[in-house]
């Protein structure tokens, strides 16, 4: 049985994923954002792959419109898990601040 810190964890382990979620957490507004907003130099279906593993992993919610799919971060949940982790995550991207 695998905790919920290995899930998590393993979900930011991989590059892609964790600059997914550095945008994320930077983002103050907690907006949604598009899956293609992200800029990821891979495949559609790897794209997909990674935000399936975010979603499952808790740290994101997607809505699906169709013909495309809106993601955003789960502050509340991710606050009360792991308190501090969506800042360090902020302060990690370029332009992000130390400060939620």
């Amino acid at each position: 049985m695998c905790s919920i810190w290995g899930v998590v964890f393993r979900a930011l382990a991989d590059v892609h994923r964790r600059s997914v979620m550095t945008q994320l957490a930077a983002d103050r507004s907690d907006s949604e954002r598009g899956c293609n907003s992200f800029d990821l130099p891979i495949s559609k279906q790897t794209q997909t792959h990674h935000f399936r593993v975010l979603r499952g992993a808790g740290l994101i919610d997607e809505t699906d419109y169709g013909n495309r799919k809106g993601v955003r971060v789960r502050s509340a949940d991710i606050d009360k898990g792991f308190p501090g982790l969506l800042m360090l995550l902020g302060a990690e991207s370029p332009g992000g601040t130390a400060a939620r």
